[in-house]
């Protein structure tokens, strides 16, 4: 293996990383911490800027593969990011608590 190969498999490795990170602050995979599912959308955004940070810096220098997965990774972490949002601060983990039912439930 090159030396270059190598970089470029530490790279996607990295991002990947990052990638996943995301993917579980979004409540869409187990948290690799603690096996649950969690949503935590400043934690989610920071990865996603993260990740997009990675793919600003690294643009010109990159492989097609790197490419693809950039362009991949963020399109789909942004959509489901806008999805999770939309949904409000309730819709969290299936294990989160209910939301209060209206304004009768806090009073």
């Amino acid at each position: 293996m090159s030396n270059g190969d190598r970089e470029s498999e530490l790279f996607l490795a990295l991002a990947a990383n990052v990638f996943h990170a995301a993917w579980a602050a979004l409540g869409k995979v187990p948290s690799p911490i603690s096996g649950r599912m969690e949503r935590d959308l400043g934690s989610a955004r920071a990865a996603i800027d993260t990740l997009s940070a990675l793919e600003a810096r690294s643009r010109g220098n990159r492989t097609e593969d790197e490419n693809r997965f950039f362009e991949r990774a963020l399109g789909d972490l942004r959509l489901n990011y806008l999805d999770e949002a939309r949904k409000g601060e309730y819709a969290a983990a299936p294990d989160a608590p209910t939301p209060p039912a209206g304004p009768e439930a806090t009073a």
